[in-house]
């Protein structure tokens, strides 16, 4: 039924201003617009709606990730950009944050600055 229909993620921020910075000067997504419910922007072809809330508590699991090819490198130019990479006590993580899974691939966490925790994995 929703196999050809293109994907909207929503992400809640309370602080527009950063949450734009972010998202476009940090990761590098395309903005599209801004309006009274949320900032659009493009995630190479998928719309995300960084929506304006009052308050809310981060969940602690990941809401978005991004698949990539070199998760190393990745991590290297963010860590450039400020973005801190974060370490779980119950996971055995290489220095500079990623973790290995049992089938081969490899992940690692950051948050934005809202506090939702986001991630980086290469299958």
């Amino acid at each position: 039924m929703l196999t050809h229909s293109p994907l909207i993620a929503f992400i809640p921020t309370k602080d527009t201003t950063l949450a734009r910075r972010f998202y476009e000067k940090t990761l590098g997504l395309r903005f599209i617009s801004d309006d009274s419910f949320a900032i659009v922007m493009d995630a190479n072809g998928t719309t995300l709606r960084i929506v304006r809330v009052e308050d809310f508590i981060p969940f602690p699991f990941t809401l978005l990730g991004w698949q990539v090819d070199d998760i190393h490198k990745i991590i290297a130019e963010m860590t450039g950009k400020g973005v801190t990479f974060t370490h779980y006590p119950y996971f055995e993580q290489s220095p500079d944050g990623v973790w290995t899974a049992p089938g081969g691939a490899k992940v690692a966490w950051f948050t934005d600055p809202d506090g939702n925790t986001l991630s980086l994995s290469q299958h």
